[in-house]
C-alpha cells in the first residue's frame, strides 16, 4: 500500500491555522506521511521528562517539537508572502505544486 501524499513538503514555510499557536508561521523539518503529520520548529512545543543516559548523564525536561496534522496547516507562497492552497500543474514530462493566488511555481 502507498503512502499518501501531503500538500507540504520538508523545508516548506507553512502558516498554523488551528491550535494554541494559530497564526504563527515556520519552517517544516519533518513529515510523516502514514500518520498525516508534520514537524514544525517553533511550533507546538511540549516538555520531554527525560531519564539519565550516557549521552545525557543529568537527564531532565528536554522541549521538543511535537507533530501536529497535516489539515491544520498551509502553504506559504515565497513570491506573494501569503497562506495558499496548492494547485497541481503539469506539463510534459512533469508535474508541480503551484500557488493558488499568484500563479507561481513553488518547487522548480
Amino acid at each position: 500500500m502507498s503512502q499518501p501524499k501531503l500538500h507540504v513538503r520538508k523545508g516548506d514555510t507553512v502558516y498554523i491555522l488551528t491550535g494554541k499557536d494559530a497564526g504563527k508561521r515556520g519552517k517544516v523539518l519533518q513529515t510523516l506521511p502514514s500518520k498525516r503529520k508534520v514537524i514544525v520548529e517553533g511550533v507546538s512545543i511540549v516538555k520531554r521528562h527525560s531519564r539519565p543516559t550516557r549521552a545525557m548523564p543529568q537527564g531532565g525536561i528536554v522541549e521538543k517539537e511535537a507533530s501536529i496534522d497535516s489539515s491544520n496547516v498551509m502553504l506559504v507562497c515565497s513570491k506573494c508572502n501569503k497562506p495558499t492552497r496548492v494547485a497541481s500543474k503539469s506539463t510534459d514530462d512533469s508535474s508541480y505544486r503551484a500557488c493558488k493566488k499568484c500563479g507561481e511555481i513553488i518547487d522548480k
